[in-house]
């Protein structure tokens, strides 16, 4: 349906501030205060928002709801995949997967080295198959595993994950979001990656140095042999364990490789694992079924063991989900009312160089994934609305793509309600907020784009002009500076 514009009002800063302030007040609040779900703040918000659209504004509804069902639409994709993960995840532990991986783990790794390989190992499987959520649902599943039998807190295995994934998918050309930034900006594929070495690259150095520290607090501390010989000895009883099962996610992740799509590759993945299961665990297909339904319930006698295993199946889902349809309900309300524009306008308007232009641009991007919940929205709308003013001071547009990637892709997965976030969540079993801060290179890498922005270093114009060197000093004044105003 067209609206009707006659009547309508310009979308202006005010209106978008009253659902923002009421979102951020409702969730503080409930997560705070009451220990309740995100889920209703969300809706509520979106509902005030639609409020302001058509009272204020003068917005008709059915306008407005053809705007929240296109947002809905646009990441249906994602939520068939998180169902089709949930299925991975049931049918990777009753076919012995899953517990072969953690077995083969503990005997393997220490805890020492433990935080720096999974870093490692995130990146190595993110950037073959150019998927940070293909790299949770496979290895990232039993690095928590190994983690948890190593006694590390599960946070910050999970951010260790998180940050190697991210950075593989950020650099991967298989990867959905480095095509995309560089075609918002028009840059081309491959300057764009070679442009984001220059701030990803020393974000990663910083990450490992960081869980190389914590490892090494792990490292000097006494494991408690009993509890470890008890989970493998516990691993072994329940399952068939085998090097054969790692046939099983290597063939998954060879289909990811292979640019097979995510949701066909993942579905022969669970399927494979339900193959896996009959053969090797000897499971009848109704219990493979209702694993891929309900998820696997593991009823070993062992605490750590059925905590490890009980989880999976398209069921466990459905929370999440639900928490990206409504976050999406209020990223529509507020992309169609325009409400997201005049937030965007209102950072521009403060841009007065090229330091504040690029932090502009960080700080857009950090506040769609926030309000639209959704990474490829927020490199959208955040690539449309700079791209012009990107132009205007000269700036090569490899520019713009690297710092819609520095911001956009990276801040994704910090917001529970955001699909990436809401998704690590349900796939690693870990609780909101907790691993945010040890999301090292996703913390990091958009405060080194903004010092980048501020020194001139690595920041690419048109007219050929040569990149400034980085200077230390003045980087650390300007940032400086920056935290003081």
């Amino acid at each position: 349906m067209k609206q009707k514009t006659e009547n309508v009002r310009e979308t202006k800063f005010i209106h978008a501030f009253i659902p923002l302030v009421f979102l951020v007040c409702s969730l503080t609040y409930t997560i705070r205060y009451t220990n309740a779900d995100p889920h209703i703040p969300i809706m509520i918000s979106g509902m005030l928002a639609a409020c302001v659209a058509m009272f204020s504004l003068k917005y008709k509804w059915d306008y407005i709801l053809e705007g929240i069902l296109n947002t809905i639409k646009s990441s249906m994709e994602a939520a068939i995949i998180l169902l089709i993960i949930g299925m991975v995840v049931g049918s990777w532990i009753i076919s012995g997967v899953v517990p072969t991986m953690i077995f083969y783990g503990l005997k393997i790794i220490s805890p020492g080295i433990f935080l720096p390989a999974a870093l490692i190992l995130a990146l190595i499987v993110a950037l073959a198959t150019g998927s940070s959520w293909s790299t949770a649902a496979t290895v990232g599943i039993a690095l928590m595993g190994v983690g948890t039998g190593l006694g590390i807190p599960p946070q910050i295995t999970a951010g260790a994950i998180i940050s190697g994934a991210y950075m593989g998918d950020k650099l991967s050309p298989l990867s959905d979001t480095t095509n995309l930034a560089p075609a918002m900006a028009g840059s081309n594929l491959f300057e764009h990656i070679k442009a984001m070495l220059a701030t990803t690259i020393p974000s990663f150095i910083i990450t490992l140095i960081l869980f190389c520290i914590i490892g090494s607090r792990y490292a000097g501390s006494d494991i408690d042999t009993a509890t470890l010989n008890s989970i493998l000895g516990t691993l072994q009883n329940q399952f068939y364990i085998s090097p054969l099962l790692f046939i099983v996610p290597v063939i998954t992740i060879t289909l990811v490789v292979k640019k097979v799509p995510a949701i066909p590759g993942l579905f022969c993945g669970s399927l494979i694992g339900g193959i896996a299961a009959m053969v090797f665990q000897k499971t009848s297909l109704s219990d493979f079924i209702t694993a891929l339904q309900k998820g696997y319930v593991s009823q070993s006698g062992n605490a750590v063991v059925d905590e490890l295993l009980t989880r999976g199946g398209m069921n466990s889902m459905m929370w999440t989900v639900s928490l990206i349809i409504c976050a999406l309900f209020l990223g529509g309300v507020m992309e169609r009312a325009g409400m997201l524009n005049a937030i965007a306008n209102k950072i521009l308007s403060l841009a007065k160089s090229t330091g504040s232009l690029i932090l502009a641009t960080i700080f857009t991007a950090i506040a769609s994934n926030a309000l639209a919940a959704e990474q490829y929205l927020s490199i959208v709308i955040t690539g449309r609305i700079f791209k012009d003013a990107y132009a205007k001071r000269n700036l090569h547009p490899v520019t713009l793509s690297r710092v819609l990637e520095d911001s956009g892709t990276l801040s994704s997965p910090l917001f529970p309600w955001n699909s990436c976030g809401a998704y690590m969540i349900a796939a690693l079993g870990i609780a909101p907020w907790i691993y945010v801060p040890y999301c090292f290179l996703n913390l990091i890498n958009p405060v080194i784009s903004a010092i980048y922005g501020y020194t001139g270093f690595t920041i690419k114009y048109l007219n050929g002009e040569n990149e400034k060197k980085f200077h230390f000093k003045k980087a650390l004044l300007t940032m400086l500076n920056i935290f003081h105003k």
